[in-house]
């Protein structure tokens, strides 16, 4: 099994020598090992190093998604969750195992905090929901965290697959590019970085086309063309 740890590494080597051989590795069906404090893009999405990374088996609220309470009214569900991960992630030893990479080039992973699965702890907490679509690992826990209405289960509320797609098919029919609602904006520090339409800034962005600033039509042509997603929190 490799372990590959980014902490003590040059970003010149992260980039053209342990990301590489993670490729190479998942592409051959070794289960690589990845560890390294998280960069946390929301509940589920993160960077060890130069290597992004989807949590396996669940689906976290986005950031700037917002859930039904009990009582009536919402909750900042989103950071909710990204702030659980983070916590979690900081409770000892982070280590992801890589699965498989998605169709935007990131690797699915298992990932533990001192042996303790992070994907099931936020089921169980009722801040993730299990991805069945792809895995049924956590399918058990979500009925738990159901029954208990922990979390996003306190009142009826949108999946975050369902909020992803009711956010998109609504930017994307007003885009100036068509179907390509992705804002590919350029910071004050010159970074330029894309915002999807569930992006918790994604409304106050403006594009300036003329200053470099770009339309894309997906998360993979953002990176291939040198934008990074916006973090969240």
């Amino acid at each position: 099994m490799a372990i590959l740890s980014f902490p003590a590494l040059s970003r010149s080597a992260r980039r053209f020598g342990l990301a590489a051989g993670l490729s190479l590795a998942l592409a051959g069906g070794v289960r690589a090992e990845i560890s390294g404090a998280p960069r946390l893009m929301d509940g589920d999405t993160f960077d060890i190093g130069l290597v992004r990374i989807r949590l396996h088996g669940v689906d976290a609220p986005e950031i700037g998604q917002r859930c039904a309470e009990a009582g009536g009214g919402t909750w900042d569900c989103g950071t909710a969750a990204a702030n659980r991960l983070a916590a979690l992630a900081a409770k000892g030893d982070f280590i992801c195992t890589g699965r498989e990479r998605d169709p935007y080039g990131r690797v699915v992973a298992s990932c533990t905090a001192n042996g303790a699965d992070i994907g099931a702890a936020l089921v169980r907490e009722g801040l993730a929901w299990a991805y069945t679509e792809y895995s049924d690992d956590y399918a058990e826990l979500e009925a738990e965290a159901r029954a208990a209405r922990r979390g996003i289960w306190q009142a009826e509320t949108q999946a975050a697959w369902d909020y992803r797609a009711d956010r998109w098919q609504r930017a994307a029919a007003v885009a100036p590019r068509l179907n390509c609602p992705i804002k590919g904006n350029i910071n004050a520090k010159g970074e330029r970085i894309y915002h999807t339409p569930w992006s918790k800034y994604y409304s106050r962005t403006r594009i300036d086309e003329a200053a470099g600033e770009r339309w894309f039509c997906d998360e993979a042509e953002a990176e291939a063309a040198g934008w990074r997603r916006a973090a969240g929190r």
